[in-house]
């Protein structure tokens, strides 16, 4: 295999192996802490601007089996991983990692020191990163001045990079609902979950006017994840406020819930490392009850900001983190964390049964 190598922009550099398409790459360096689901997460379009590094030490060892994807493509930038199996079953698989990556154009370096890594990023906070495939020590100085002016992901709008182009449309074998959902970057099983439950999804581009959606007449919307910083997604937080002022009732998951806690008058703030992984512990301050989470996400609420008629429901119980808000008198709540799972477990699930609950409610109103 052909030598690469990690540059953050403080400096730091680590070596590696090249997997995948042979290139560069770059952006935030995340890593998640998951012990299985890398097809999910490497199609998960939160993920734009990213190189993704799991720490669970065998990465590919079932392969690619297309009924895991989270969107038609890989969104990463770059995968790092400390060991890349190269020998993987599975019943259904059809390709492996390697090839998938090189396929798709991603770089991928493995034989790296992940734990290192995840250590440091957890000390110093989230960093830029650029993957240089191949890698030659005499480029080093040249690479870590690359390396220092890349740009922060604050400054980037990439729901442009995953939104649809236009309204797509998921039909239920049986129709109960319909719901409008404002796409920033998706992930399929919250389409799923959805049209499983009965409703007919209209999928909008990020931007959609207000008006066009109350055109739909739908019985609810829903705001989804998304990659990048939701301060800079205020033409998308203006249409969400003038849809919860009609009433209509509103679940957001992930990004959704940061840009429906910035349309209902809160700030967010970018955390230190982020949450990233399926084991994260989120406490229902309503019923005390504690679930175990999937989660990825970089920015997060800030609860002094919110204003008295919003409430927190569910905090974070590593850092106290805004996990829920509901409104205390619009039908309107929100989960930063990801209730439809893939990968991670399904404690959350019932939420989009209360999502259904809510909208039966508002039309017996």
């Amino acid at each position: 295999m052909t030598k690469g190598a990690l540059i953050l922009e403080d400096g730091t550099v680590v070596e590696g192996e090249s997997f995948g398409a042979l290139k560069d790459a770059e952006g935030e360096v995340v890593f998640n802490t998951s012990m299985a689901g890398y097809q999910e997460c490497l199609t998960d379009p939160s993920y734009r601007y990213q190189i993704l590094m799991p720490t669970y030490p065998l990465i590919g060892n079932y392969g690619v089996t297309p009924e895991r994807f989270e969107s038609d493509k890989i969104q990463v930038d770059g995968f790092i991983v400390r060991e890349l199996c190269e020998k993987p079953s599975h019943g259904r698989i059809i390709k492996k990692l390697d090839a998938w990556l090189e396929e798709e154009g991603i770089p991928g370096l493995q034989g790296v020191d992940t734990r290192f890594l995840t250590r440091k990023i957890r000390t110093a906070g989230v960093m830029n990163g650029l993957l240089k495939l191949p890698y030659e020590a005499k480029e080093l100085e040249d690479l870590k001045e690359r390396a220092r002016k890349l740009k922060s992901i604050s400054e980037m709008d990439l729901i442009e990079l995953v939104t649809v182009k236009k309204p797509v449309i998921h039909e239920p074998e049986q129709l109960k609902k319909t719901v409008v959902l404002i796409d920033c970057g998706t992930k399929m099983s919250i389409v799923k979950s959805l049209v499983d439950r009965g409703c007919k999804v209209i999928r909008v581009p990020a931007g959609t006017d207000a008006k066009e959606i109350l055109g739909y007449e739908p019985d609810g919307m829903m705001v989804s994840n998304g990659p990048g910083d939701p301060e800079r997604a205020g033409y998308i937080v203006k249409n969400i406020k003038r849809v919860i002022d009609s009433q209509l009732p509103t679940f957001g998951i992930c990004f959704g819930n940061q840009l429906v806690g910035r349309a209902l008058g809160g700030d967010t703030y970018k955390l230190k490392f982020g949450h990233r992984g399926g084991n994260q512990p989120v406490k229902e301050l309503k019923t005390k009850r504690v679930h175990v989470t999937s989660q990825n996400h970089g920015f997060a609420l800030d609860a002094d900001s919110l204003p008295s008629e919003v409430e927190v429901t569910h905090i974070n119980l590593n850092d106290k983190s805004v996990e829920g808000i509901s409104h205390k008198s619009l039908p309107v709540y929100t989960v930063q964390y990801h209730p439809e799972a893939h990968p991670g477990p399904w404690d959350s699930e019932y939420l989009f049964d209360e999502f259904i609950g809510m909208m039966q409610d508002a039309k017996k109103d």
